[in-house]
């Protein structure tokens, strides 16, 4: 199918649906897809869960976190902040992956400071750049437009991409009310052009997913075409608060970390789910020339999922 024809598709399938109604709608479809078995909070992989050593650069490209549907402001969201900056000082990085939901409950900017200033002050002092991209909370003030010009999200636009080192990234509004046609034409158009040797691609809501909400299958059927097409490897997301790393689908890791603050939500599992547990944390990524390694890490500074990206 082609890239307009899905364009069409994609459009038509959300234009009745609303912003807030997509993820409902979508979840259905997903159960009727997929019916994840419920897991423990230990995971369905367990792993030893060694406390972090300090870190080996050797051929590193590039070391960053991510994580999503942070911007609570209570115990858990500053439990991770903690986390972060712990890591930090034994593994020092400069950027941070915000995936939507930075402001709860209604994307308030006035709440900046308890949610975001203050729970990442460590790491922000460190001169850590965040980088975020709107949730569906997000657009209940004005749109998100309040966030969009917040310096601290260092977003340049809506969506938009940006290079670090041999690593580019592609920040994406996932809304239901996004610029969709617009959107995906500049998505296309930015991946052809991309020279990089990696390719990561950031959004809030999930494409595959064994939570709640389920695998979006508008988004399979949207997205995983181009990411295969134009050798995405790496898809981060939230909205499902639980922590979740795919197996390689048609050469892209799937990597959901909705862990940062929200209450948590149960997590199922399907075949290629490689590691899924319900727990407070964040994401560690270290990006080589020939890899990219991934780490689950809890509130408690432990790492309890590590997976490789080849």
């Amino acid at each position: 199918m082609g890239i307009k024809r899905r364009h069409f598709l994609f459009v038509s399938g959300i234009a009745g649906l609303g912003a807030f109604g997509l993820g409902k709608w979508l979840g259905h479809r997903a159960n009727a897809l997929y019916q994840p078995s419920q897991i423990s909070a230990s995971g369905v992989s367990p792993v030893s869960s060694p406390v972090l050593q300090a870190a080996t650069p050797s051929n590193l490209v590039l070391r960053f976190v991510a994580t999503a549907d942070t911007g609570s402001g209570d115990r858990n969201q500053y439990a991770v902040g903690e986390a972060m900056a712990q890591y930090h000082q034994k593994s020092p990085y400069n950027l941070a992956v915000l995936a939507g939901d930075n402001i709860y409950n209604d994307g308030e900017i006035w709440k900046i400071g308890d949610v975001f200033e203050q729970p990442y002050s460590a790491i922000l002092q460190q001169g850590v750049k965040f980088r975020a991209c709107l949730g569906n909370h997000d657009i209940r003030t004005a749109n998100g437009n309040p966030q969009v010009a917040y310096p601290g999200f260092n977003m340049a636009g809506r969506f938009y991409t940006f290079r670090e080192k041999s690593v580019q990234f592609f920040a994406l509004d996932t809304n239901g009310n996004a610029a969709w046609n617009e959107q995906l034409a500049w998505l296309e158009r930015e991946l052809k052009q991309s020279k990089a040797r990696w390719k990561i691609v950031f959004g809030h809501h999930p494409i595959y997913a064994s939570g709640v909400y389920g695998s979006n299958p508008v988004f399979i059927e949207t997205f995983s075409p181009l990411f295969k097409k134009y050798g995405v490897q790496l898809y981060i997301n939230g909205h499902e608060h639980h922590y979740e790393r795919t197996r390689a689908i048609d050469g892209t890791t799937y990597l959901i970390t909705g862990h940062g603050g929200a209450h948590l939500r149960s997590v199922g599992k399907n075949e290629w789910t490689e590691y899924a547990v319900s727990r407070h944390g964040f994401s560690a990524l270290e990006v080589y020339s020939d890899r990219i390694e991934v780490k689950g890490i809890g509130t408690d500074h432990q790492v309890f999922d590590q997976g490789v990206i080849g």
